[in-house]
């Protein structure tokens, strides 16, 4: 059985390639998922793909991980990431890794977005490298997963 990993990506996330292509890209999400479920099968990983602009709806889903054999979750909570305590505190109750990924550098943004509070939470966070950030957190995060195992 392949290990499972979870791709969950917030509010607004689907409207990439057409919301602001100069802070997000001309790419998207169906273009980004796709590159990334390549990413998994050279990785030898399953990879499952979930957006929702409801925080409940993401909550709800990082709670499914304990019962579906997730093994490990990449996350761009979008602007969650700023306000959400409730998905904070499903990513610290399932105990399921996870890596904070966003698009843009949230941290030569406006000041609102420099605070994350989800990140206390996971693994780690990638930020500001575009698509590419995705692929480092998924690749970073097997690599996690199976350091874990041995």
């Amino acid at each position: 059985m392949k290990t499972k990993i979870l791709l969950i990506n917030g509010p607004n996330l689907q409207l990439l390639g057409q919301r602001a292509p100069e802070i997000y890209g001309s790419e998207t999400l169906a273009a980004l998922e796709e590159n990334l479920r390549n990413v998994a099968v050279s990785l030898h990983v399953e990879l499952e793909c979930f957006q929702s602009n409801h925080e409940g709806d993401i909550v709800s889903r990082i709670g499914e991980t304990l019962a579906d054999g997730t093994a490990g979750i990449v996350l761009n909570a979008g602007a969650y990431t700023h306000t959400s305590v409730a998905i904070r505190d499903a990513i610290e109750a399932v105990k399921v890794p996870t890596i904070e990924v966003h698009i843009s550098n949230i941290h030569a943004r406006e000041v609102f977005r420099h605070t994350s509070l989800i990140a206390p939470v996971c693994v780690g966070q990638i930020t500001g490298l575009g698509f590419a950030g995705y692929e480092l957190a998924l690749q970073g995060l097997v690599r996690h997963i199976q350091t874990r195992k041995n």
